[in-house]
C-alpha cells in the first residue's frame, strides 16, 4: 500500500460545492492510481493548497465565488502552470466557459452529473486525470507563432477527416486558423460532451475563415465548410460515395466514445481515394483501426507528432499500427492538409491533383 500511495498521482479538488467535492472524491477513491491530497472551496484557498500540497493535477470548477475558475486558470497558467481538468455544468453558459478554459490551457473538461444520473457521475474522470497528470502542457496561444490563412488555394476534390481528443481544442484551433475560406470540406470527430461541442462549433465559426457547423443528416459536403460531429446519442458518418453527404447514426459508444473517430473513418472507406485523414492528440486508440482501413483503401493518412501532442496516445496507436504514414508537428499540419488537397500546376502549365 505505501508503494501504491507513493506512485499515485496527487489530485487537488477545487469546487465551491461540498456535495460536488464529495462526489469527485468518492469516485477517485475507487482508483488506487490517484490520491486526493486536498480540497479547496475557492481560488484563494486553492492557491494556498497548491503551494502546500504540490498536486500533480487539479479539478477546477468553472463558476466559483470571489474569483471565477476562468480568471484563476489564466493566472495559474501564467504564473505556475499545472495540469488542470475543468468541471462544468453542461448548460450553454457553462459549456462556453469550459471551451474558453481549454483555450486558456486546461487539459480537458468534464460535465457535472445531471439529476438522476449520480450513480454514473464522473465515470471517466479517473482516466482523464491520469492522462492529464502525465500530459504535456499546451503552449499558450500568444507564445506561438501566428498562423494566417493560406492564400491562392485551389481545391482538388479531396475530403479531409480529422479525429481528436484530449488537447484537441487547442490543436484544432491552431490547424483551422491556417485554413482559407475555400478550404476542402472537413469533417471532425472530437471527443467531448454534446453541449461542449455545440459551444466549440460556435467559437470556431467566429474565429476562422471557413464556415463551421455541427453535422446534420443529409448535409452535402461543400467547399469552405467544416463539420463538427455533434456527439450526444449519435456518431458522424459519410454516405453516398458519388455525392458524399453527412449522416448521423444512433449506436453504442465505440472505444468508450460517441462521437467516435473510428466510426467516422470507417464510414469514409468508399471515398478513401479522395480523402486525407489526420489523427491528433488524445488518449486511447480511437481512430487507429479506422485510419488503417482508410490507408489500405488509398487515403493519405498522417498523425500529429509526439513533441506537440498534449497526449500522444491516439497518434502513437496509429503510427504503431501502420495506419499513419508519418507524423507532423502541430504548426505544420494545416499546410500539410492543404498541400495534399490542392491542385498544382504541372511543368507544362496544366493543372493537376497532388
Amino acid at each position: 500500500m505505501p508503494d501504491d500511495f507513493a506512485s499515485a498521482k496527487r489530485v487537488l479538488i477545487v469546487d465551491d460545492s461540498a456535495t460536488m467535492r464529495k462526489l469527485i472524491r468518492a469516485r477517485l477513491a475507487t482508483d488506487r492510481r490517484l490520491v486526493v491530497v486536498g480540497e479547496a472551496a475557492d481560488a484563494f484557498e486553492a492557491r494556498e493548497k497548491i503551494k502546500m500540497l504540490l498536486p500533480d493535477v487539479i479539478t477546477l470548477d468553472v463558476e466559483m465565488p470571489r474569483m471565477s475558475g476562468l480568471v484563476f486558470l489564466e493566472r495559474l497558467m501564467r504564473l505556475r502552470p499545472i495540469p488542470v481538468v475543468m468541471v462544468s455544468t453542461e448548460t450553454h453558459k457553462g459549456s462556453r466557459a469550459a471551451i474558453e478554459a481549454l483555450a486558456l490551457g486546461a487539459i480537458d473538461c468534464v460535465g457535472k452529473p445531471r439529476f438522476g444520473n449520480l450513480e454514473r457521475s464522473f465515470e471517466v474522470l479517473p482516466e482523464i486525470l491520469l492522462a492529464s497528470a502525465n500530459a504535456r502542457l499546451p503552449q499558450r496561444a500568444r507564445d506561438r507563432a501566428a498562423i494566417t490563412p493560406a492564400r491562392n488555394f485551389r481545391w482538388d476534390g479531396q475530403i479531409v477527416l480529422i479525429g481528436s481528443s484530449t488537447g484537441g481544442v487547442d490543436a484544432l484551433e491552431t490547424i483551422l486558423k491556417g485554413f482559407p475560406g475555400n478550404c476542402p470540406p472537413t469533417l471532425i470527430a472530437q471527443h467531448m460532451p454534446e453541449s461542449f461541442l455545440a459551444s466549440f462549433a460556435e467559437r470556431l465559426d467566429r474565429m476562422i475563415a471557413p464556415n463551421v457547423r455541427l453535422g446534420m443528416t443529409g448535409t452535402c459536403l461543400e467547399q469552405g465548410h467544416v463539420y463538427l460531429a455533434p456527439g450526444g446519442a449519435t456518431h458522424l458518418t459519410v454516405r453516398n460515395a458519388k455525392a458524399p453527404e453527412l449522416a448521423l447514426i444512433e449506436s453504442e459508444k465505440r472505444n468508450g466514445h460517441r462521437p467516435s473517430v473510428d466510426v467516422l473513418f470507417e464510414s469514409a472507406v468508399e471515398i478513401a481515394a479522395k480523402a486525407v485523414a489526420v489523427l491528433l492528440t488524445g488518449m486511447g486508440r480511437d481512430g487507429a483501426e479506422g485510419m488503417l482501413q482508410l490507408r489500405r483503401a488509398g487515403a493519405h493518412c498522417f498523425a500529429q507528432d509526439e513533441a506537440t501532442s498534449i497526449v500522444f496516445g491516439m497518434p502513437r496507436a496509429a503510427l504503431e499500427l501502420g495506419a499513419a504514414s508519418y507524423s507532423v508537428p502541430l504548426q505544420e499540419i494545416s499546410q500539410e492538409i492543404l498541400t495534399r488537397s490542392a491542385q498544382i500546376s504541372a511543368p507544362d502549365g496544366k493543372v493537376g491533383g497532388t
